[in-house]
């Protein structure tokens, strides 16, 4: 059985052809619905999609009349995407996921129907003032987060931290819905002090390659003393005054940046989160490590750790719309790979 995934963020958009739970090929252009953003118009993300899933078929040697079945998630569900399909309100897990699918024709993108999965926001509104704050919305992670859960047979609730150009953390609850998330934009603000600020210069602009855990423990700490801002300054002095190398200084840099995701994760209404909560730390291996590290030293959490590997966190939203589909009974139950319980 061949089936279409499709993932659709801000600024990439991938297609991969699975068969038989299998994934056999897969295609990824630098198009996502920023260019829709910029453009005023979608013909950018469609030509995408319609190339995508182009690429993914002839790699395979597949002919498009072959498939089965397409699947589409992140923002390619938003009013910047193909067909805007409204989130659904935590607590929402399989089920509801799977229930809140919408089934469109677009002949232009493809010629097998798409069918779209929801994104999911908290459960907190009419928005002011007074609890702005315990909003939040995802659209596409709420996929990786279902394909995560099968992977790990997580058991019970769980926090999970899914860093990248934004932060995303996700409560689940004891019925493994999605309870609640909150998001940073830590990955986007790394990058701009990194290569737009004063502090490029003694960075190189270039990140961390390897962590050196006195220096990111360092930033963080003085992030948490004297404020971000001055903990990126610091950045600049250790580069005058210190013997610190590049890497190094990169790490004060990540751990001042980081600093800002633990108080979110301990402090934020938008998420149900206890200091005896089972942790899921997903993302790059350089971010994976550095907040496991942070966590750790930070003496507020004491709930079991699981830092996911890029193994287990392949081909995410793809594995996990495979599953919603399957509760939505459009594909056959069969067993589901699986790895540790957590």
């Amino acid at each position: 059985m061949n089936i279409v995934t499709i993932d659709a963020g801000t600024t990439n958009t991938r297609s991969s052809l699975w068969q038989d739970g299998r994934l056999v090929a897969k295609v990824q252009v630098e198009t996502g619905v920023r260019d829709t953003a910029i453009n005023g118009n979608n013909h950018a993300l469609k030509q995408a999609v319609r190339d995508t899933i182009q690429g993914a078929l002839a790699k395979a040697g597949v002919d498009p009349a072959e498939v089965s079945l397409a699947l589409a998630s992140g923002m390619i569900t938003s009013a910047l995407g193909l067909l805007e399909v409204p989130h659904l309100a935590a607590p929402a897990g399989l089920d509801e996921l799977a229930q809140g699918m919408v089934k469109v024709a677009m002949p232009e993108v493809f010629a097998q129907p798409l069918w779209l999965i929801p994104g999911v926001r908290n459960h907190a509104e009419p928005v002011g003032l007074h609890n702005f704050e315990a909003m939040d919305m995802m659209r596409g992670e709420e996929t990786e987060v279902i394909g995560l859960l099968a992977r790990l047979r997580v058991e019970g609730r769980a926090l999970l931290i899914m860093p990248g150009s934004h932060t995303k953390l996700v409560s689940v609850d004891e019925r493994h819905r999605i309870a609640g998330c909150a998001t940073t934009i830590a990955g986007e603000l790394l990058q701009a002090i990194t290569q737009h600020t004063l502090i490029a210069q003694t960075l190189e602009s270039d990140f961390a390659h390897a962590l050196a855990p006195q220096l990111l423990l360092a930033g963080a700490a003085a992030a948490q003393k004297t404020g971000l801002a001055r903990a990126c300054f610091s950045v600049r002095t250790l580069g005058q005054f210190t013997s610190t190398e590049r890497n190094e200084r990169a790490n004060f840099l990540l751990g001042a940046v980081l600093s800002g995701d633990l108080l979110a994760l301990k402090n934020s209404s938008a998420i149900q989160m206890r200091p005896d909560t089972p942790i899921v730390i997903t993302g790059k291996t350089m971010l994976r490590e550095a907040l496991a590290l942070l966590i750790q030293e930070n003496g507020f959490f004491y709930g079991k750790r699981v830092v996911v590997s890029d193994e287990q966190q392949a081909d995410m939203a793809g594995f996990g719309a495979l599953a919603i589909a399957r509760a939505r009974g459009l594909l056959p139950t069969h067993t589901i790979q699986t790895t540790e319980t957590l």
